[in-house]
């Protein structure tokens, strides 16, 4: 058992002191011992086996950014759901309750972007006041 402060953190210092160094070495045996082989190919851009077809500078569909805020969103309320399993036996039935109405929440929000039909990709008309647009592939035409 560490008798001092210092004490208590140094498997911590020691750990992070391992992981910097095997990360180095990794880089560095990477670099000394990899091939540096410099043609057209090698230097184009890959896109997921597709041939690059456009300039970098395209807009992007409002829907890219909203499913990308709402898989952030989600992503933290889910940890929010850790704190609570660890503390779910000290509050019993508060608890539960208290997840109940948390989750709750969440399916509301999630069945409302379902509704409004941010996870919907597919072509689809959408009424937004007195106009209408219709989205296709990512794009409003």
């Amino acid at each position: 058992m560490p008798t001092s402060y210092p004490e208590s953190y140094f498997p911590i210092l020691l750990q992070a002191v391992i992981g910097c160094v095997v990360a180095a070495a990794l880089v560095g045996l990477a670099f000394l011992l990899g091939k540096r082989v410099k043609n057209k190919v090698k230097d184009t851009p890959y896109e997921c086996g597709v041939i690059p077809v456009g300039t970098a500078k395209e807009r992007f569909s409002v829907k890219f950014y909203l499913v990308a805020m709402v898989f952030i969103l989600f992503d933290i309320e889910a940890i929010f759901l850790y704190p609570w399993v660890v503390v779910y036996r000290d509050l019993k039935m508060f608890a539960f309750l208290e997840m109940v109405i948390f989750i709750a929440l969440i399916l509301c929000g999630f069945f409302y972007i379902w509704k409004k039909g941010v996870l919907s990709w597919a072509e689809e008309e959408w009424d937004h006041g007195s106009r209408t647009a219709v989205w296709k592939k990512g794009a409003i035409r």
